[in-house]
């Protein structure tokens, strides 16, 4: 017979706010439909699982359950089988999202996560590969194309520390640049003006001939979406790297 299952989370956290939903998720949810002795509780895991990730849930609830399906016996090469499955049927983005919290409850004492894998699972957007500009960059960034269509769009990751050279769009008529940050916190600078701290949701509009450079806090992970604006005779002219000193005063 498996283990009773006890659940102190609602009155724990809404015990006072909610007492009736407090009851209805410790009682109720995992006091008696948990503990129902049809189905045994790894394949209870699996179903919520499944349940979850066909919602679009992949928060700290998604992985709470993950945590719990490998507690009670879910395999790495089953919940990779589950989830490819789930897959086919409620489509690719959350299957990507799911695999990026189930790699790391599952991975091995020896295969933890670095700084960078991390920070792909917190941003919806691939990392790509070392940016082939980065003779441009002071440290290191990545860079994946995101859209080739109607407009170009880049997702741009800097490494802590890491921050372009100033530079210039150019373009005869329209260009310039916008830059949306997605993950991570940096900075955003146009010559002669304050520093702009940039977090998730950040937008910066840049328009053309405008001397600036953009890159991550001195310790924090940075990314954001480049989108070329359309113009006339556009060309990016690189300058010269950000002074240290002027970076480092940066809070």
């Amino acid at each position: 017979m498996s283990e009773k299952i006890v659940q102190t989370a609602g009155r724990d956290q809404l015990g006072e706010f909610a007492p009736t939903f407090a009851h209805l998720n410790d009682d109720v949810l995992f006091g008696e439909v948990w503990n129902e002795p049809v189905l045994d509780t790894k394949t209870k895991c699996m179903l919520t699982v499944v349940s979850l990730m066909a919602s679009g849930v992949t928060d700290s609830s998604l992985t709470y359950h993950l945590m719990n399906a490998k507690k009670n016996g879910v395999t790495k090469e089953e919940i990779a089988a589950i989830v490819t499955h789930c897959t086919m049927y409620t489509g690719w983005p959350k299957g990507w999202a799911v695999f990026r919290l189930a790699k790391e409850v599952w991975a091995e004492d020896g295969d933890a996560l670095s700084d960078k894998e991390r920070f792909q699972n917190e941003i919806m957007f691939p990392i790509g590969e070392p940016n082939p500009y980065g003779e441009f960059f002071s440290g290191q960034s990545y860079l994946a194309p995101v859209s080739d269509k109607q407009i170009s769009i880049f997702n741009v990751t800097f490494e802590p520390g890491c921050r372009n050279n100033w530079h210039i769009h150019h373009a005869k008529h329209g260009g310039g640049q916008m830059l949306i940050c997605i993950g991570g916190r940096g900075y955003y600078q146009e010559w002669g003006k304050p520093a702009v701290e940039m977090t998730p949701g950040t937008v910066i509009n840049i328009p053309a001939e405008v001397k600036h450079w953009h890159g991550a806090a001195k310790d924090s992970w940075f990314a954001h979406l480049a989108v070329e604006i359309e113009g006339e005779d556009t060309r990016n002219e690189w300058l010269e790297p950000v002074d240290d000193n002027e970076y480092n005063t940066l809070k």
